[in-house]
């Protein structure tokens, strides 16, 4: 048989595809519900990609109390390089949106386009990958954690003990999933 091409979709995933089959289940507000979820995380992938552009070139947005505005702003401000991956292993890495360090401080800010409320985890983890990566001591540097969500700041200073705990808890459980690899 010959089997019709699609190559424009190569590479893309349908909505309603079979790998994702749920939603044969859902009833037509869940679909809706479930549609409109995707639909904001589409947006939240552009409106980052939108900022780390922004940031790259320097280009300031108009001064508002906006999540966006504030967020491209303060890291042109800060100095900082957006969308830097942080890595330990291959087991462990992640993408700051946004990150400068100048020797004694440690920045790392996160763009929330959601409504679901954020945690200060994912920043702290981002914190202890680079402490990792790099080779500090969270005891000798200062670490200024943002989340900027719902036309909010939120800033965190984290106790360097609970950076040391998540390094070592990185280092221990990449060293079990490398022993688990070994098992085959």
């Amino acid at each position: 048989m010959n089997f019709n091409e699609h190559w424009n979709l190569e590479g893309k995933h349908a909505f309603l595809s079979a790998s994702k089959y749920h939603w044969i289940n859902y009833d037509e507000d869940r679909l809706i519900s479930v549609y409109r979820n995707w639909k904001a995380k589409e947006r939240g992938t552009r409106l980052h990609a939108f900022a780390c552009e922004a940031i790259q070139l320097g280009v300031k947005l108009s001064n508002s109390r906006r999540t966006l505005n504030r967020y491209v702003n303060d890291a042109i401000g800060f100095g900082m390089s957006p969308e830097v991956i942080l890595y330990y292993s291959d087991n462990c890495f992640g993408t700051a949106d946004s990150i400068s360090f100048d020797g004694k401080q440690l920045r790392i800010h996160d763009l929330k386009t959601g409504n679901t409320p954020a945690s200060f985890h994912q920043l702290e983890i981002y914190s202890a990958l680079f402490c990792l990566e790099y080779n500090y001591d969270p005891n000798d540097i200062d670490i200024v954690l943002r989340i900027y969500q719902s036309d909010e700041i939120l800033e965190d200073s984290p106790d360097p003990s609970a950076i040391v705990d998540i390094m070592n808890t990185i280092v221990d459980f990449d060293r079990v999933i490398e022993g688990l690899r070994k098992e085959g």
